[in-house]
């Protein structure tokens, strides 16, 4: 990163520092169409989807033989302590075409609902504003404006499960309350109009990471100079840089000129897997180096179709870019197809099984699902405020800058 980084350095341990305390396992939730009663976190030693008797749709429940069971305990336990920041999910765009929805008692039009995060060990998600098709100006604008609105309406009407977050310290807030804390981002760059006073306007509003790419000034020929004053920007109000599917020449060249740590919220390892938004050992490298973070998405599409898959690939993003930039992207309601036994939010534990079968120490179970995003959301937040005390908001237009 440009400078600033001894300081950013002191918070390297932010996330380590602000682990949530450990909470006693409570009741499960009502029945879906039971009493609208306030819900509390489910039984985290049951296995996810089941019931007393059986699974949740009442079919008896298989077997387990006592290895399976008790690493699923311990994953279960171990979640308890340390849950998972989720990096992406594409609910707010699955919400706005459901013509009325209950995400607190459960909802079966969707993979993501509380009782379902709940017994996944979600305790942070951030929830996308990407658009289902490319707009441009004020269509863009406008659109991702919606998107905003029904998010803020969403989280407002399920205020036993969700809380809507912008820091740190807030998420872990939200956590000790019994609450899903709730990210706003990424958003698409198209949604600034090219205006870095939008920019704001929307950071004001709540966002907290927009994807450079699909735009002039952020391409695959790199960042233009009007780039490099958004992404400063950016950095001033303490909005996180998402890169995945950004170019090579992008990804590069803002690791360089940002001073904040940057996301690729949905980026797996190329050399496993070539799919275009999956980073090659260079750029993981790279991300390693400028203290980012690289989120593994759970989709068959960028990882495989078994959870040994997504495991793989956590390895190799963890041996190039090291134990402090990887993370996780849950990356459902997105419209993608995901690995067997990673089907919906609730289905995490058993991702956590198989990383402690292969020898993960819960010291880095602990910083891939939920260390390395706090450390990532201080250290923005305090770049934010050092960049603030040094200079104003940025007038420049594309224009001036970019011809």
């Amino acid at each position: 990163m440009a400078d600033l980084q001894d300081e950013l350095q002191a918070t390297a341990e932010a996330g380590r520092l602000d682990a949530p305390a450990k909470r006693k396992p409570k009741p499960k939730p009502s029945h879906r169409f039971g009493a609208a009663e306030p819900i509390a976190p489910p039984d985290d030693t049951a296995e996810p989807g089941a019931t007393e008797h059986g699974t949740a749709d009442g079919a008896q429940a298989p077997e387990q033989s006592d290895e399976q069971s008790d690493g699923l305990e311990e994953a279960h336990a171990f979640l308890r302590d340390h849950p998972v920041a989720d990096g992406y999910s594409g609910l707010p765009w699955v919400l706005r075409h459901l013509p009325c929805y209950d995400l607190e008692l459960g909802e079966s039009g969707v993979d993501t609902d509380v009782p379902r995060m709940r017994e996944g060990h979600i305790g942070a998600l951030f929830w996308s504003l990407h658009l289902s098709e490319p707009l441009t100006g004020d269509r863009a604008v406008g659109a991702t404006l919606e998107q905003l609105d029904l998010v803020h309406k969403a989280v407002h009407a399920h205020p036993e499960g969700l809380r809507l977050v912008r820091t740190a310290g807030e998420v872990t807030d939200a956590h000790h309350c019994g609450r899903v804390a709730i990210l706003l981002g990424p958003a698409g760059a198209p949604a600034l109009g090219d205006s870095l006073a939008i920019l704001r306007a929307l950071h004001a509003l709540g966002l907290k990471a927009l994807t450079l790419a699909g735009v002039s000034w952020a391409s695959e020929a790199g960042l233009s100079r009007f780039g490099e004053e958004v992404v400063r920007e950016m950095n001033r109000v303490g909005v996180l840089a998402d890169l995945s599917g950004a170019g090579e020449q992008t990804i590069r060249r803002t690791l360089a000129v940002s001073r904040a740590p940057v996301l690729c919220t949905r980026s797996a390892a190329h050399a496993l897997r070539p799919h275009p938004a999956n980073l090659t050992d260079d750029l993981l490298a790279a991300l390693g180096e400028a203290h980012g973070l690289c989120m593994v998405p759970l989709t068959a599409e960028q990882t495989g179709p078994s959870v040994r898959d997504v495991a793989d690939h956590l390895d190799h993003v963890r041996s190039i870019a090291g134990p402090e930039s990887v993370g996780l992207s849950g990356t459902y309601d997105s419209g993608a197809a995901h690995p067997e036994d990673l089907t919906d939010a609730s289905c995490y534990p058993h991702l956590v099984v198989e990383l402690l079968h292969r020898g993960w120490s819960h010291a880095d179970l602990a910083l891939l699902t939920w260390g390395n995003v706090q450390r990532v959301l201080r250290s923005a937040d305090f770049t934010a405020r050092a960049a603030q005390d040094r200079r104003e908001a940025s007038t420049a237009r594309i224009t001036d800058l970019d011809g």
